[in-house]
């Protein structure tokens, strides 16, 4: 990658990081905080699910209103909800504001990602696009990563940490608004329409289902159950912070692993081992340095799916295809994330806490299942069909907008 490009794009990464560590250390600390406070599981698991919602709005509403006001005013506009909203969470404890104020943060955090993949693709061109993606990405997973300890800087009672994520969101705002980049332009693109995409590849479509209800559940429950556990914060903190870091860790050899053989196969093992792992989890209930050890290989196997299904569905799209696509894709997982916290509050009420990993456990077993079942009954596609893998993160859609130019395909014969 150019050293011009990079001198160009830092202010952008290093405003993102900050956003990275907001969104990490949002999540954990509200599913914390709501245990302390007593809420009902139920509202529990309802205003977790709003933050999909609005996240899933806002990725679909954020092209018309650039188009309307423009990129900058946009994003300082959502910068400054996104820095309010997490301070009205510590003025008004009450789960029906929080879950309007997860809401608003989906939505501002949304709009945030979207202009800020428009800028990183004003920068880049098709000999660098997929770098500067892998980079974003990873940038981002690190951030969330690294704010799960932030939980352990202040009491979660306190005012302290809901200050310090307003300001990091803040803060993070400035060298993007400064940035030197132009302004660029969003295009209008025709989507292709999730029936096209189930008959491109209904292995695809539900891959993303699967995987991005799993990863649903782990970011926005993931806390909570760990607080139910009975965790001190500091534990938490570790349990959630092993989780992520293996899913940033892990994703990038799993993914390449994919790129040399059928990704069905890597897909199918990575949940049997994620089904393995999650049934050990299962068994402890106790923090300890197995525990972290287990979640971090849980997390590694589960939350590099996103990444696997992605690239086996543009495998099987046509060039012109794939930009159109993947806001589809987009729509399917902001779907599916909505269901996911409510519906495992549900289970957890009929089965109990330990179960946790064991909802988990099953649907990475239905997944492995039809993974493995369709290698042993479908050819693989010709190697030449595939496209490089790129680092994507579950649950907060990147790569929506930054993607390479595509010419159209050749009409078939």
């Amino acid at each position: 990658m150019p050293v011009r490009t990079i001198v160009s794009i830092w202010p952008l990464f290093a405003g993102l990081s900050l956003i990275g560590l907001a969104v990490g250390v949002q999540g954990s600390l509200l599913g914390v905080r709501a245990e302390i406070e007593g809420f009902d599981d139920y509202l529990i698991g309802l205003l977790m699910s709003c933050y999909f919602a609005g996240f899933l709005a806002g990725s679909l509403l954020t092209p018309k209103m650039i188009q309307r006001v423009g990129h900058i005013r946009i994003f300082a506009a959502l910068s400054a909800v996104a820095s309010v909203t997490i301070l009205v969470h510590s003025i008004y404890v009450n789960p029906y504001v929080w879950a309007l104020m997860r809401l608003l943060t989906g939505f501002a955090f949304s709009t945030i990602y979207v202009v800020s993949e428009s800028w990183l693709n004003q920068a880049s061109n098709n000999t660098n696009r997929g770098q500067i993606l892998s980079l974003y990405t990873a940038i981002l997973l690190a951030g969330i990563c690294a704010g799960q300890f932030m939980l352990n800087v202040a009491n979660p009672r306190e005012f302290t940490l809901f200050i310090l994520i307003s300001v990091m969101v803040s803060v993070a705002a400035v060298p993007i608004l400064l940035s030197v980049i132009a302004t660029p332009a969003i295009e209008e693109t025709e989507r292709v329409t999730m029936r096209h995409l189930w008959y491109r590849t209904p292995m695809g479509v539900t891959g993303i289902v699967l995987s991005q209800w799993v990863s649903s559940i782990l970011f926005g429950m993931g806390a909570v159950y760990a607080t139910k556990l009975g965790f001190t914060v500091y534990q938490v903190a570790n349990f959630m912070g092993a989780m992520m870091a293996g899913g940033m860790i892990l994703q990038y050899p799993i993914g390449k692993l994919s790129d040399m053989i059928d990704r069905r196969w890597v897909m199918g093992f990575a949940c049997l081992f994620a089904v393995a792992f999650a049934l050990m989890i299962s068994r402890e209930s106790e923090a300890s340095i197995r525990l972290y050890g287990l979640v971090f290989l849980f997390g590694g196997c589960s939350l590099s799916l996103y990444s696997l299904v992605v690239a086996l569905t543009n495998d099987h799209l046509r060039p012109a295809e794939i930009v159109p696509a993947s806001g589809t894709i987009v729509l399917i997982a902001g779907l599916t994330s909505i269901t996911g916290p409510i519906t495992a509050v549900f289970w957890l009420q009929l089965f109990g806490l330990q179960s946790f990993f064991l909802l988990l456990a099953a649907c990475l077993l239905v997944l492995a299942g039809i993974s493995i079942w369709r290698v042993l009954t479908i050819e693989a596609l010709p190697s030449e069909y595939k496209v490089e893998i790129t680092l994507q993160a579950a649950t907060a859609p990147v790569g929506t907008v930054l993607h390479a130019e595509e010419e159209p395909a050749p009409a078939s014969s």
